[in-house]
C-alpha cells in the first residue's frame, strides 16, 4: 500500500513538472511578440480603447515611444508589458544633468509602478551613430542610476538602434559594427553586459528589399523562400530577418558582448505607399513574423522578443508614403488585414 502510495505520489509530481514545463514553453512563445503604440495618426482612438484592444486581440506586450500620461494610466493593471522611450530630443539633457533623470523617473516611472509593468526604458531611439550619439551611454548611465536599487532589477535600460550601425553585414559572421557607431556601440555593449539589459534593434527587412530588389528577393524578404539563400559556414538562411539579426550578434561578439541579447524592438511591412507594399505582402511578412520568432534565429535559437510596428496607420508621419502604411489596424479601429497573435 506505501509503496503505491509513493509510487503516485511521484507520478504526480513528474506530471505536474511536465505540465509546467509545457506551459512555460507555451507561454513564452505566446509572450515573443509585442507591437508598437505610435501616436502619429489622426484621429485615434482614445488610450484605454487602445489598451482594450490590445488585450482583446492578446498582445501582451506594448512599445510606447514617449511617456504618455493617458496611455499609462490606461495600462494600469493591464498585465501588458512596456517599452517606454525617451524622446531623442531629450537625451542631451538627460545625459549632462543627473536631477533631469532622477525628475524623468520620478515623473514618468514611478507614479505607475508596479501598476504598469514597464519592461524596458529605451533611452533614444536610432540615434547612433547621429545625431546625439554622444548623449546616448551618459543619459543611459543616468537614467539607470536614477532607478534606484528597487527598480534596477526589474526594469532594464537600453536604446534603440537600427541597421546602420553595421558597416559589414554579408555574411552574417561577418557582421561588425561600422567605424562611425564603434565608438558609441562598444561602450553601450560594454554597460549592457554590465546591467543584463538586451540591445533593442529595429529590423525592416522591407526597405532593404526595397532599395535592392535584384539581390534580396521578395520572398526572401518575406520569409517565403522554399530554400535557403545565404550559406554562412555551418549556418543557413532562408529569410533577410535571420540575416539581419544575426550579423549584429555577430558585431556583439566582435566588441565583446558575445552574451547580450537583441530584442526586435521594431519590424513591420507596409501595406500601401510604395514598391511591393500591400496588403498581401503586409500580412505574409507579420503573419510569417509572428510565427518565425518562436524559433530565433540560426546563430541564437530559441523565442526572440520581437515587437510589430505599428499598432495604427499614422497618417501624421513624415516621411515616404509608405511610412504611414505600416498599421495592423485603421484608426476605427478595424484590421488593415486579419492577423492572429
Amino acid at each position: 500500500m506505501n509503496s503505491w502510495h509513493g509510487f503516485w505520489s511521484l507520478l504526480y509530481i513528474l506530471t505536474k513538472h511536465v505540465c509546467v514545463y509545457i506551459y512555460y514553453i507555451i507561454y513564452a512563445d505566446a509572450q515573443s511578440v509585442g507591437v508598437c503604440y505610435g501616436m502619429l495618426g489622426k484621429p485615434l482612438p482614445p488610450p484605454n480603447e487602445v489598451v482594450s484592444l490590445y488585450k482583446s486581440k492578446n498582445i501582451s506586450r506594448l512599445r510606447l515611444y514617449a511617456p504618455h500620461v493617458g496611455a499609462l494610466n490606461a495600462l494600469r493593471g493591464s498585465g501588458i508589458e512596456v517599452i517606454v522611450g525617451t524622446p531623442n530630443e531629450e537625451l542631451k539633457v538627460l545625459a549632462t544633468s543627473k536631477d533631469a533623470a532622477a525628475n524623468w523617473v520620478k515623473t514618468n516611472v514611478r507614479p505607475y509602478w508596479p501598476d504598469v509593468k514597464f519592461r524596458y526604458i529605451a533611452v533614444g531611439n536610432e540615434v547612433i551613430p547621429v545625431p546625439f550619439a554622444e548623449y546616448v551611454l551618459p543619459a543611459m548611465q543616468n537614467i539607470y542610476n536614477a532607478l534606484g536599487d528597487d527598480l534596477r532589477g526589474t526594469i532594464k535600460v537600453s536604446t534603440a538602434v537600427h541597421m546602420v550601425i553595421v558597416g559589414d553585414s554579408y555574411p552574417p559572421s561577418k557582421g561588425a559594427f561600422s567605424q562611425a557607431s564603434l565608438t558609441y556601440m562598444k561602450p553601450i555593449a560594454r554597460f549592457l553586459v554590465d546591467t543584463g539589459a538586451p540591445l533593442l534593434l529595429n529590423v525592416y527587412p522591407y526597405f532593404a528589399h526595397r532599395d535592392n530588389p535584384k539581390d534580396i528577393s521578395l520572398k526572401y524578404a518575406t520569409f517565403t523562400s522554399p530554400n535557403a539563400v545565404v550559406f554562412d559556414g555551418p549556418l543557413s538562411y532562408q529569410n533577410l530577418f535571420d540575416a539581419m539579426v544575426d550579423s549584429v550578434y555577430s558585431a556583439l561578439q566582435k566588441a565583446g558582448a558575445a552574451n547580450v541579447p537583441i530584442v526586435v524592438s521594431e519590424s513591420g511591412w507596409p501595406s500601401a505607399g510604395g514598391p511591393a507594399a500591400s496588403v498581401d505582402n503586409a500580412r505574409t511578412y507579420n503573419t510569417n513574423l509572428i510565427k518565425h520568432v518562436k524559433n530565433g534565429t540560426p546563430k541564437r535559437p530559441g523565442p526572440l522578443e520581437t515587437y510589430i510596428f505599428a499598432m495604427f496607420n499614422e497618417n501624421k508621419k513624415d516621411g515616404a508614403e509608405t511610412e504611414k502604411h505600416f498599421g495592423l489596424f485603421y484608426p476605427n479601429k478595424e484590421p488593415v488585414y486579419p492577423i492572429t497573435f
